[in-house]
């Protein structure tokens, strides 16, 4: 039997190279180990191990150079060489860096800029300054980059000579841009060419835009149909974790990180529920995504977790028959108040939904927002039976596809039909124009609702406003002894069991277990 292969992991079939982090760099990489995937076939997997060792090993590199550049540890000299304009472009990026931050300090203001300073970088720069009077001026700038190992220069040496004159001019450069920053401009560049046309080092992999990846796995998922708000929930918290981070480089993003921001969440007053199922939950499934699909070597996120107490029950969670028939009453019969200015005037659409969402909710188990985005094309007679379509066109289904839901006799007999018959072509509920906003406005008229319905003191503590009539439905099916897959078919609800997904559940057997609820007692 063969020995295992160096560098190679095998993780429930996929492949990664996988590189253990040296206990000296762990604080700088943020874990313990390095991978990279590799796919699930172990003959492509050994094809690219050399390869993806490198990066890894690279990427082991720059952690250790950081390391080295933070006097954590020595760097060997030469191992990471700079080029005279990389250095010079080093500098002055640093001596920005500090710009910046001194500027918060109070002190500031009464620093001043010294001439002789000034006129002897233009001397250094023009290689009229001795190696002594060059070595007093940028001498230690010069040996901190050798200690970084950037160059292996030896004093007095022409290569320190060039050197010091392009940390010379990194100086004066920096300086001119302080001078800058005082009169309030902060968009100068640096004009010397040694700097300006710097390369970046050979070793620096490119960044990975987070807001530009975040917009990449939001167009797969648009491609299956999902998402069609453009996940405007999740793109807040990837922005503010864009915020928190201080840059937008998902290359740079630690395990560390993530814990950090998940703490600055709560501090912030998120709830532990809030801070998993949508800060961390966006930021995982976008990670994922970009590890699966080789954008991201490895998956930061994937041990980030909030722990979420579970909550604690005193009642049902679906409306009682009283609590039911309260808010049926209250909602059926609601005309809104006249207004004296028409700009205030409650427009019809939100009408139309205090006085129908609450009873197409009880009569069908559906989800409000699915309710909500209902349009005069979806709802259909066929014969003496009124059914409800409800379909991603007219915003988005939870479960993927459509359903069909036949209408329940009382929701015919207080007028629904008619109100159908009158309605103009279009959403019933929401003043939504376009398709691709209809799933924004439908959730906008749902909240709507929802808040309506507490405000009149009609929602009990423990219960959902809208969700709660989900739970009174499958309650009242099972307390019926109907049948609990035709229950599901009509609610939305994926399938328990591998035989679920044969046959089709009809409109004629959902009627059969419609035309079962009783009609509740109302005026």
């Amino acid at each position: 039997m063969a020995g295992a292969t160096r560098y190679l992991l095998n993780r429930d079939g996929r492949f990664f190279a996988r590189l253990v982090v040296p206990k000296d760099l762990r604080r700088i990489v943020g874990k313990t180990e390095l991978r990279h995937p590799l796919g699930p076939d172990r003959r492509t997997a050994m094809k690219h191990l050399p390869g993806a060792v490198a990066v890894l090993q690279h990427e082991l590199a720059l952690a250790e150079r950081k390391a080295a550049s933070q006097g954590a540890m020595v760097a060997q000299v030469g191992r990471y060489p700079l080029t005279p304009d990389q250095i010079a472009a080093s500098h002055y990026r640093q001596r920005i860096a500090m710009d910046e931050a001194l500027r918060n300090d109070p002190r500031w203001p009464s620093l001043s800029i010294d001439d002789q300073h000034v006129a002897d970088l233009r001397a250094a720069i023009a290689g009229t300054l001795d190696d002594q009077r060059l070595a007093v001026l940028v001498g230690e700038q010069v040996e901190r980059f050798r200690q970084t190992g950037n160059h292996t220069a030896a004093p007095a040496t022409d290569e320190w000579r060039m050197i010091a004159r392009a940390i010379a001019v990194g100086e004066l450069e920096a300086l001119a841009r302080t001078v800058e920053r005082d009169e309030g401009n902060f968009a100068g560049k640096p004009e010397h060419p040694l700097i300006a046309n710097a390369a970046p080092p050979d070793d620096q992999p490119d960044p990975v835009p987070i807001k530009a990846l975040f917009k990449d796995y939001i167009a797969t998922r648009q491609a299956l149909g999902k998402h069609k708000d453009g996940a405007r929930g999740w793109e807040a918290a990837i922005l503010h974790l864009v915020k928190f981070l201080g840059h937008s480089d998902a290359r740079q993003i630690t395990k560390r990180n993530l814990l950090d921001w998940r703490d600055k969440l709560l501090v912030e007053g998120k709830s532990p529920k809030t801070i998993a199922n949508k800060y961390l939950a966006s930021v995982r499934a976008l990670l994922r995504w970009a590890f699966e699909n080789d954008r991201l070597p490895t998956n930061e996120a994937e041990a980030v977790r909030q722990p979420v107490a579970k909550a604690q029950r005193t009642r049902e969670r679906g409306y009682t028959t009283p609590e039911a028939v309260a808010v049926l009453k209250f909602s059926t019969s609601y005309t809104p108040k006249e207004a004296d200015n028409p700009a205030n005037r409650e427009s019809a659409h939100i009408t139309a939904a205090k006085r129908w969402l609450p009873i197409l909710c009880a009569f069908t188990g559906a989800r409000v927002a699915e309710m909500a985005q209902l349009r005069k094309e979806d709802v259909r007679q066929e014969g003496d039976r009124w059914v409800v379509r409800i379909t991603p066109d007219a915003g988005s289904v939870k479960a993927g596809g459509y359903r069909d839901v036949p209408l329940h006799r009382q929701v015919v007999a207080l007028g629904f039909a008619d109100f159908i018959r009158s309605a103009s072509a279009g959403p019933l509920f929401h003043g939504g124009k376009k398709p691709e906003r209809y799933l924004a406005s439908a959730r906008v008229t749902a909240g709507r609702v929802s808040q309506w319905l507490q405000e009149a003191d009609l929602v009990p503590e423990g219960v959902q406003p809208s969700h709660g009539w989900r739970h009174r439905f499958k309650s009242l099916t099972r307390e019926l002894g109907l049948s609990d897959r035709i229950a599901d078919a009509i609610q939305g609800h994926a399938g328990k069991t591998a035989s679920d997904d044969y046959g089709d559940v009809s409109v004629v057997a959902k009627a059969r277990v419609i035309d079962a609820l009783p009609d509740y007692k109302l005026p």
